[in-house]
């Protein structure tokens, strides 16, 4: 938790209640261990494609398909979300869950390797969300920033790692160094590339949002 339980569990009685669909989809994440965006992330999510109004969008990270599925009901009609996951044991459960709430046509599900299949990808996308393995983002990023047109928005979550993130990497469990050494870098190089504006944000676990201006200088990558 990164900012007051206490404040963060009254934000969050603010919102208003998702459709059946959704809530069914996050009660079965939750019995079966598998994490999907904490509720004030949602919210943020929301927010930001009302502003942005996206016509395409990209999410690195399916799961079970909650996360592209909340977006799909705040998208503008006409748009498309493009969702890429490697886990072969959720594949097919997120396809079921984009079947169940009639989403196929608006939901399309790419198979494999994030860092492999985003080297294919050729049309732009003007919203990405990154939610798939945190110590890989780094890797992620100089094709999701290719991706992007000026004026996209790319979306990072947990980041700052229940607050892990401030501490020294001896204060850190050594299974974790890698990942926590990695993300310290992501958040340097998002907050110091020339054409990228950046904000880090404390709310769920941690998110970036950053806008690709465009002005290039000495630090682009």
């Amino acid at each position: 938790m990164i900012t007051d339980e206490r404040l963060t569990v009254y934000i969050n009685s603010l919102e208003q209640e998702e459709n059946e669909c959704l809530r069914d989809i996050a009660k079965e994440a939750v019995a079966s261990f598998v994490p999907i965006i904490r509720k004030e992330t949602g919210s943020l999510l929301k927010t930001l494609i009302a502003m942005k109004q996206p016509k395409r969008i990209l999410e690195v990270g399916t799961a079970t398909g909650y996360s592209a599925l909340l977006m799909s009901y705040y998208i503008p009609k006409g748009s498309t979300i493009t969702t890429i996951e490697k886990y072969a044991k959720r594949i097919p459960v997120a396809k079921e869950h984009f079947r169940r709430a009639g989403k196929e046509h608006v939901i399309t599900l790419l198979e494999g390797d994030a860092e492999d299949i985003l080297k294919t990808l050729e049309t732009p996308y003007d919203f990405i969300f990154m939610d798939a393995a945190k110590g890989q983002y780094i890797r992620f990023l100089p094709e999701a920033l290719r991706l992007l047109p000026v004026g996209g928005v790319l979306v990072s979550d947990n980041v700052l790692q229940g607050g892990d993130i401030l501490e020294s990497r001896f204060a850190v469990a050594r299974r974790n160094r890698t990942i926590h050494a990695r993300m310290r870098e992501y958040l340097y190089v998002l907050k110091h590339t020339d054409g990228i504006q950046t904000a880090v944000l404390p709310v769920g676990d941690g998110v970036t949002v950053s806008v690709k201006t465009g002005e290039k200088g000495n630090n682009g990558i």
